[in-house]
């Protein structure tokens, strides 16, 4: 289900039928949930079907306009009425979040299947936060919610079945005993409220078109292939942790303005190079004091996002890891799973060691080569 049917009061205008990369914004948010679902309902503003209806013209698979209510709870109560009986899984999103991948809806499904009764996915806030009757607010413990949010049908059903309300549909499912489980959602993936936001949009997608230009083809197929480097020395620090590939290792750390996980920032490399986006100083500079110490599993997962964003497809990883210890066998595997749930892409780990040779083969630091494969989806 995709709503769209607010008044566009902070835009100034129709939101959801601004331009976007040649298409309504609309058209973008309803052909991706098309691609991974049955059939889409969208829900439009009272005496606005006939005008909504073309825009989704070419908009492959099964897709319904009906009118929504006077606030959000009731406009997703008319689309739900419009669901079929046997539908399982039911996905709500927002008409006004265009660039949401395919990899997140899949994410959100994939949760739902798992034994959620509701999905949310969110961002974590990198700025400080500040209560407005005064006082600092943690920032660890909030998280940004996006959409779209997924849910087991009977369990949404039955949180709509009466007449509540709620800024999303997660909240009424926890209301009502529901589980709700969150997940990891797209920095890209951001909400049309401000003019200023539909100009970022556009610059995303300009970025997917540009990344067109000069890439290689095989099998008729376009690819990018990236290579990441980084290397961090061990410091004295005993309150600095071993971080490798998102695994904390026994032994010194590694210096660095975030958590030196020279494996996260050469895989953070790799793919922005082989997406032609830059490098992970231009995304997440070590002069940005909210990074200090940052987990670079959440900067990984940030770049992913903004490749996914460009058009591009993460066919594989592989890290070749020089250091003389710890050994990394014993925990090869553990990198390896944490480093594909973050990419989301089979990755290989393989340890090398330097044999004495150099600042590596005297055991001062660690360094980590990456070479990924992309392909346009």
């Amino acid at each position: 289900m995709v709503v769209a049917a607010g008044d566009g009061r902070r835009f100034g205008s129709d939101k959801s039928v601004a331009d976007l990369g040649g298409r309504p914004v609309v058209a973008h948010s309803v052909a991706t949930a098309s691609g991974v679902s049955g059939g889409v309902v969208v829900v439009v503003a009272p005496g606005r079907i006939d005008e909504v209806r073309p825009l989704l013209v070419g908009v492959d698979g099964a897709v319904e306009v009906v009118e929504g209510g006077d606030t959000r709870s009731a406009s997703v109560r008319a689309g739900l009425a419009a669901v079929p009986d046997g539908a399982e899984i039911v996905l709500v999103h927002d008409g006004a979040r265009p660039l949401a991948s395919t990899r997140l809806y899949e994410r959100v499904i994939d949760a739902v299947r798992d034994g959620a009764d509701a999905v949310v996915p969110c961002t974590p806030v990198h700025d400080s936060l500040r209560s407005p009757v005064g006082g600092p607010i943690d920032r660890d413990n909030v998280l940004v919610v996006q959409t779209p949010q997924g849910f087991r049908a009977s369990v949404l059903r039955a949180a709509h079945a009466g007449s509540a309300e709620a800024t999303d549909d997660a909240t009424l499912v926890e209301a009502d005993g529901g589980r709700v489980v969150v997940v990891d959602g797209e920095t890209d993936n951001l909400k049309i409220t401000s003019p200023v936001d539909l100009d970022v949009a556009r610059q995303l997608v300009d970025a997917r078109t540009e990344a067109d230009v000069g890439e290689g083809r095989i099998g008729g197929g376009p690819i990018r292939i990236g290579q990441g480097f980084d290397i961090h020395p061990f410091v004295d620090d005993p309150d600095r942790p071993l971080v490798l590939g998102g695994v904390v290792f026994e032994g010194r750390g590694l210096g660095g303005h975030s958590d030196a996980d020279p494996v996260a920032h050469a895989c953070t490399d790799a793919l922005l190079g082989a997406a032609g986006l830059g490098d992970i100083g231009l995304h997440f500079p070590d002069s940005d004091p909210r990074l200090a110490g940052a987990d670079s599993l959440v900067l990984l997962a940030e770049a992913v996002a903004i490749v996914r964003r460009a058009g591009w497809e993460i066919s594989n990883v592989d890290c070749t890891v020089v250091l003389e210890e710890p050994r990394l066998a014993p925990r090869r595997s553990q990198m390896q799973d944490g480093l594909e749930a973050v990419i989301g892409a089979p990755v290989s780990v393989k340890g090398k060691r330097a044999e004495g040779l150099g600042a590596l083969g005297r055991q001062e630091g660690v360094a980590c080569l990456a070479v990924v494969l992309l392909t346009r989806t």
